[in-house]
């Protein structure tokens, strides 16, 4: 970390908050949705979707939460990273779309999904921060 990171516990803070609450936000939204989030695997392909419905809900809840809090934080990092790189793979195949507009909606949450994996790239290697339970 840098002066500015180690003088400003509240900047990792921030990061964290922000990046986490992406993944706990939408894992609610696909635990009160499960029939709908189901339909949307079996969609992609993925057998047994109703499995990967909840485990799309637990991980995204669960990583998004300790990543807020800042417990584990490397290897969650690291864990939703290539979570998002599967997700990224499976869901956001922009070159499959030949229509224009769905094409460029599926482009941009490709795009969108890798400056996420970038964000849990700086994370993992930096660690929290020092307002954190891992305090690193």
């Amino acid at each position: 970390m840098n002066a500015s990171t180690t003088t400003n516990p509240i900047l990792p803070l921030i990061g964290r908050l922000l990046m986490g609450l992406l993944f706990l936000v939408y894992g609610v939204i696909k635990f009160t949705s499960i029939p709908g989030t189901t339909g949307y695997m079996g969609k992609l392909g993925l057998p047994s979707p109703e499995l990967f419905a909840y485990l799309a809900a637990i991980i995204e809840f669960v990583g998004g939460l300790l990543i807020i809090i800042g417990w584990q934080t490397r290897r969650v990092a690291w864990a939703l990273m290539v979570y998002t790189l599967v997700a990224t793979g499976l869901a956001h195949r922009f070159w499959d779309y030949s229509d224009p507009g769905a094409r460029g909606a599926q482009m941009v949450n490709f795009f969108k999904n890798l400056a996420i994996m970038g964000g849990f790239f700086f994370m993992a290697l930096f660690g929290p921060g020092s307002a954190s339970i891992d305090k690193s």
